[in-house]
């Protein structure tokens, strides 16, 4: 039997992550910012780390977690900060590469990568 990793306060890894999922579902006051700080953590894994889409999607679904908590939540704003400025952290590595991709001059006319 595998065990889970866990800090003595929060389940880590992807059981934990999955564990978190469900019980959200079941009492989000009670798990959304456990949810919300696992899904931070995932969205610095190493299965992640090349994948920006799935970055995004993990911080996204922990700014959701977080802000369902209530507003006087003892860790709504923590969580929910965290949540933020890694999502923000991630949208100015995007843009950084963006801009490198495209040189100094920016982009130039419509040709280029489709949807952009």
């Amino acid at each position: 039997m595998r065990l889970l990793s866990h800090d003595g306060r929060v389940l880590r890894g992807r059981e934990g992550l999955w564990v978190y999922r469900v019980l959200f579902g079941v009492s989000p006051q009670v798990y959304g910012s456990k949810l919300a700080h696992v899904l931070v953590e995932a969205s610095g894994w190493a299965q992640v780390a090349g994948r920006t889409a799935a970055r995004r999607a993990l911080l996204e679904e922990a700014v959701a977690a977080a802000g369902v908590l209530e507003v006087g939540h003892p860790f709504r704003a923590k969580v929910l900060g965290r949540a933020l400025e890694a999502l923000a952290a991630l949208e100015q590595q995007e843009q950084q590469e963006q801009q490198g991709q495209h040189g100094p001059q920016g982009r130039q006319g419509s040709q280029g990568r489709a949807g952009w």
